[in-house]
């Protein structure tokens, strides 16, 4: 790699219910292999994944990985969420952009970026990606359309820095970090529920919508505060009724 090249320093690779411990060290060496330190797993399969001989070179990585129960949990310091998909599992709700294009979001964003990748098995679920700004894809071919973990986060990773002389472009748009998304989204999921809106049958689904219209909006850092105090007064006036 070129002295010169730039990538963010502040992009995390969020690994969810990943199965084989294997691919999680395969997943610390790409991180090593760029510089890059912020490891996050959710819910993993093994818990002896911090012995895979696969690190070579990003064991230091795969030992500072922090283990988290929920993807809201693991995203509360992050402003920014990509997700992988391969549109061959399920369809996703959001509009779905090659590497090249969803990646080049990351670049300048103001805030720690989210890269997740789903389980070997299954990718990403519905709920998982509504938690995500936008989805890539690596452009395989319809045959093999999946690719191994490791390599997946590789070659994400590489498209960041492949250009080492490109210079980031500074986003003027600050997005508010994931705990203050999330709590937008439970409350107004609160308020659904207590205005009648949201019923047993249609809770799930409605949360998932919910979460990705949020998103959706660009609620700004420094709006999110005033967004949070509407809605508590909200919920206020329910307790009172």
């Amino acid at each position: 790699m070129c002295n010169d090249t730039y990538i963010p320093t502040e992009i995390t690779v969020v690994l969810i219910d990943t199965r084989n411990p294997l691919n999680i060290g395969s997943a610390a060496r790409a991180l090593a292999n760029f510089g890059l330190t912020d490891l996050r797993l959710v819910n993993p399969y093994d818990v002896a994944f911090r012995e895979a001989v696969s690190a070579v070179g990003g064991a230091p990585v795969l030992q500072a990985a922090r283990v988290f129960g929920t993807l809201a949990e693991a995203l509360k310091d992050c402003s920014l969420v990509i997700g992988t998909a391969d549109g061959q599992r399920r369809i996703p709700q959001h509009p779905v952009d090659r590497l090249e294009t969803g990646m080049a979001r990351a670049i300048g964003h103001q805030g720690r970026v989210a890269i997740l990748f789903g389980s070997e098995k299954f990718g990403l679920s519905n709920e998982d990606m509504s938690f995500c700004h936008s989805l890539i894809r690596i452009p395989t071919v319809p045959e093999t359309p999946s690719m191994n973990l490791g390599q997946a986060v590789a070659v994400c990773l590489y498209e960041m820095i492949r250009d080492g002389n490109a210079v980031p472009v500074q986003a003027a748009f600050e997005a508010p970090q994931g705990a203050d998304a999330e709590n937008i989204t439970e409350m107004l999921r609160e308020i659904l529920v207590l205005a009648g809106f949201t019923n047993r049958t249609t809770a799930s689904s409605t949360n998932e919508k919910v979460r990705r219209w949020v998103r959706r909006l660009r609620i700004s850092h420094r709006d999110a505060p005033l967004v949070m105090g509407i809605l508590r007064q909200i919920l206020w006036k329910f307790g009172q009724r």
